[in-house]
């Protein structure tokens, strides 16, 4: 029987641990969400939640989906400004129109909970002490808190975003982790041919049940980063008939979705600690 990689758990421990961190320290996470939709409501609430929980104190922003790209600069700025405010982030996707580079680079980088600025995206690439981006810190956490070694493993992304495949083929070739990476993507050729070599498989493409079990091996490790909303449903990018094959997996939802908040508290409390 696959090992079922329980991202509520291991989110619950990691909260426990950053609880004891504060020690009476007041830290602030804001986040502003443009729009009504479903998941990033649900997912923006999760995270004020889970700072009541251990004690970080939120400032939230809303706007409609009209908002204007000024008006997302504005609050930006505001939060920029606010000294309660350790770190933020701006809940992503955002409304067409808007220029989410622009969005990203009037974030102060030394608010940056997301590790989306392109500073300190810049020091991860150099390999420099930098906030990591929250969604691939999360995957490594998860894995590695069920001692699952990615030392020397043949490891394959599918999906090539700024927020997910990108950084985590960064991270994960680092010396501290040492994995042997491949990122795939839509030019990508004999796409099975690489994931039935792999040791683990990364989906975050967004494609609800892309990769089968066709595509995978006994020996693999799964991690389902992409989420896809078919009414009150939340489908994730692995078919779960890959679960009665592989050696271990994430589900969806509660395997990486708790532990990217669990990671965006640590940020936080890490941008604190640097003030």
């Amino acid at each position: 029987m696959a090992l079922i990689l329980d991202g509520r758990a291991a989110a619950k421990e990691i909260k426990a641990e950053l609880s004891n961190l504060l020690k009476g320290k007041k830290y602030g996470l804001g986040t502003i969400l443009v729009g009504e939709d479903p998941g990033s409501r649900a997912y923006v609430a999760g995270k004020h939640r889970d700072c009541a929980e251990i004690g970080i104190d939120s400032i939230r922003i809303d706007l409609p989906a009209k908002a204007s790209e000024a008006e997302i600069l504005d609050a930006v700025k505001e939060l920029n400004e606010n000294s309660k405010c350790t770190g933020f982030i701006v809940q992503l996707p955002l409304p067409e129109g808007i220029n989410v580079n622009k969005v990203l680079e009037a974030i102060n980088p030394k608010k940056d909970a997301d590790g989306l600025h392109p500073l300190n995206l810049g020091r991860l690439v150099l390999n420099q002490a930098t906030i990591n981006p929250c969604t691939p810190q999360a995957i490594i956490e998860l894995l590695s808190r069920n001692k699952i070694a990615w030392a020397g493993k043949e490891v394959v992304v599918i999906g090539r975003g700024a927020t997910v495949g990108r950084p985590l083929g960064l991270l994960l070739s680092q010396k501290k982790i040492n994995a042997t990476v491949t990122l795939t993507h839509t030019g990508t050729k004999n796409l099975s041919e690489l994931t039935k070599r792999a040791d683990i498989i990364i989906a975050a493409i967004g494609k609800a049940h892309f990769l089968t079990k066709e595509m995978v091996t006994p020996k693999a490790v799964v991690i389902d980063v992409g989420l896809t909303r078919e009414g009150e449903k939340l489908l994730g990018d692995v078919n779960p008939n890959v679960y009665q094959v592989v050696e271990a997996y994430s589900p969806v939802p509660g395997g990486v979705g708790p532990m990217t908040r669990a990671m965006l508290l640590r940020n936080v409390i890490e941008l604190g600690e640097k003030v």
